[in-house]
């Protein structure tokens, strides 16, 4: 793990928003997003683009703020960071005719795309903790978070990314997190972080869709990249129940396995960590 210099932490440039939207532009032939803005603070990217969404928004659209006043993870937990040390991004998509006991997949298919943009971009051996926590070296560098704005036959559906980007130690919110700076990876570009994380959501968004929201392929990725199965976890249930096991599998719902009761929702804990 290497130490931040003082020019790393104090030199924190801006989004390049124009060369973003280039970047993810150049990954397809018919683009994906409708639209690629670039702010530089608003309370919560999740929150902005599900209001945008009460006001019929273009589908596919990303909104990307340089600082998060009132971030939310999951549970409603709060979050925040210095400016342009984290990639805080949402992405509004309106899946029409899926089935709505897959929409669960939609931040595991995120979680599998920031995996693969760390391991591309960035160079660093990232994985994901079920449900959607970015792991590397058993630390959280990454968290999503999906909210669904709208249901029925085409439901709405925000999906929002926190990436510890330039943080050094004294910054991390928990001292089980990690940076990307903090684990020596071969970028901190966060333009280019960035456009990679939308072009892999793009390409499995898009693979899924065509699919017809088959989850076989989605979930066959998701498990090979997924550090929580096979190890003994704890889960914290709703109503404060725990239950103790080995995660054996995530199931057609996105639910993970523990022994034979599949978990939808609850803090899930691996017990012999790497931290």
């Amino acid at each position: 793990m290497t130490t931040p210099s003082s020019e790393s932490t104090q030199h924190r440039p801006p989004l390049d928003a124009e060369l973003l939207r280039r970047r993810v532009a150049e990954s397809s032939r018919l683009p994906f997003y409708s639209r690629v803005d670039v702010v530089e603070s608003t309370g919560s990217t999740n929150a902005d683009l599900i209001a945008r969404a009460g006001r019929g928004d273009a589908d596919n659209s990303v909104l990307i703020a340089e600082a998060q006043e009132a971030g939310r993870g999951r549970h409603a937990r709060n979050w925040v960071s210095p400016p342009r040390a984290q990639i805080a991004m949402s992405v509004l998509v309106r899946p029409s005719g899926i089935d709505p006991s897959v929409l669960g997949w939609l931040p595991l298919l995120t979680g599998v795309a920031v995996v693969d943009a760390l391991r591309g971009t960035a160079g660093v051996d990232a994985n994901l903790k079920w449900p959607n926590d970015v792991l590397i070296g058993g630390r959280k560098v990454a968290g999503i978070l999906a909210e669904v704005a709208s249901a029925g036959e085409a439901p709405v559906v925000v999906i929002g990314v926190g990436l510890n980007v330039s943080l050094d130690e004294a910054e991390l919110p928990v001292p089980h997190a990690i940076s990307l700076t903090l684990a020596g990876a071969s970028t901190v570009d966060r333009t280019e972080l960035a456009a990679s994380i939308l072009r892999e959501f793009a390409r499995r968004f898009t693979a899924w869709r065509d699919a017809g929201w088959d989850v076989g392929e989605l979930a066959a990725a998701y498990r090979e990249r997924c550090a929580t199965l096979g190890k003994e976890v704890r889960a914290e249930l709703p109503g404060g129940e725990v239950l103790t096991g080995v995660a054996i599998d995530v199931d057609h719902s996105g639910r993970v396995v523990i022994g034979d009761r599949a978990v939808s929702a609850g803090d899930v804990t691996h017990l012999r960590a790497e931290y």
